[in-house]
């Protein structure tokens, strides 16, 4: 499943740009590709990170019509 920056700034989490800018720096991943084409949940949950699980949890609610 694809995780989008819409997910992050969902009313859920609110996470501002810069700090998803800062987040996906500090893990050597490209914030650009992500703004275009989302990241697979599987990525974001390898980093065994709590922001990343809860924007992947966003997602899934969304794809369950959950929002």
């Amino acid at each position: 499943m694809k995780v989008y920056i819409r997910h992050a700034r969902s009313p859920d989490l609110k996470y501002c740009s810069m700090g998803v800018k800062k987040f996906f720096d500090k893990h050597g991943l490209d914030m650009r590709d992500f703004l275009i084409n989302g990241i697979d949940s599987e990525k974001l949950l390898a980093l065994d990170d709590a922001m990343a699980t809860a924007v992947v949890e966003v997602a899934i609610k969304e794809q369950n019509g959950q929002q």
